[in-house]
């Protein structure tokens, strides 16, 4: 653990940030699902590469149904504790706080939807889209606009990273192992990356406004970010998240126009799996971020 030079008393336990880290990775993964299919992988232009998205469509609901699940089991670890602190039982707790029913009833929805999309039946990619999304936002269903600001910046980065890695893993990945669409493997590649751009820019754009409200949230005045163990923190994670969006940038700018051919597609896998790696340290410092206690205004 972290220890506060001055009081002596920690800062943070490391159980908190791998928890933390552990529910960044269930929504990612279960918000990347949904991203991929309504935006990547919309349909083919040309009707004999269905077969090929219709694969892709099912790894990509596998990577969602594993991201609800990793995010469920999170759940019910926290809910004995959660529970105790109001004295109640744990079904009590489950049944009377509403946030928690939301959130538990969402993640259901998001299961059967996923499960149902994974046996290539469509209206699941409904469901599980209805439950990843509003389950993050979920608050709003209880008038909580002003805490929505974390919730928001986190399924806004969910729906650009976590699309991303569906993108290279069912996408471009198995696109390149699979042999009946190797003639058309160029095209394939450049139709996924293309639809899936708009969705990144936009989600980055709202990653970086969202997140500014945050940090400033939390920090209170400026010098808390050079003079403090919770800014100091969140300046490793804006130099990860800063190399993440530059690593994007390149992608964007110089690897997206030279798609068509398989080469480019083996280049842009590569260069997206790098954004990808620097994504996971934003994760990681991010868990520890948001773990330590916020410096006082």
């Amino acid at each position: 653990m972290l220890i506060d030079t001055m009081q002596g008393e920690p800062l943070l336990q490391w159980s908190d940030p791998i928890k933390e880290f552990i529910g960044f990775a269930g929504l990612f993964l279960s918000a990347g699902g949904i991203g991929f299919r309504f935006s990547a992988l919309r349909g083919p232009a040309v009707e004999s590469d269905q077969r090929f998205y219709d694969d892709a469509a099912r790894r990509a609901a596998g990577i969602g149904l594993f991201g609800v699940v990793l995010t469920a089991i999170l759940v019910c670890v926290e809910l004995p504790g959660l529970a105790a602190r109001k004295h109640l039982g744990v079904l009590s707790f489950a049944a009377s706080d509403k946030p928690t029913m939301l959130e538990i009833d969402f993640l259901v929805l998001a299961v059967i939807g996923y499960a149902l999309a994974a046996s290539r039946v469509r209206i699941g990619w409904v469901l599980a889209a209805i439950g990843v999304i509003a389950g993050a936002l979920r608050l709003v269903f209880l008038g909580q606009w002003s805490r929505l600001v974390n919730p928001v910046h986190s399924l806004a980065a969910g729906l650009w990273i976590g699309t991303l890695f569906v993108l290279v893993v069912a996408g471009l990945a198995s696109l390149l192992r699979d042999e009946p669409s190797r003639a058309r493997r160029g095209d394939i590649a450049a139709d996924m990356v293309n639809r899936f751009s708009p969705l990144a820019l936009t989600m980055g754009g709202i990653v970086v406004v969202f997140g500014v409200i945050t940090a400033w949230r939390h920090l209170h005045v400026l010098s808390n970010l050079w003079s403090t163990p919770y800014g100091d923190a969140l300046i490793v994670k804006l130099l990860f998240a800063a190399s993440v969006f530059l690593l994007g940038a390149w992608n964007w700018r110089r690897q997206r126009p030279t798609l068509g051919t398989e080469e480019a597609a083996v280049s842009v896998r590569r260069s997206a799996t790098g954004e990808l790696a620097m994504a996971v340290l934003v994760l990681v410092a991010t868990a520890i971020v948001v773990s330590l206690p916020s410096p006082k205004g």
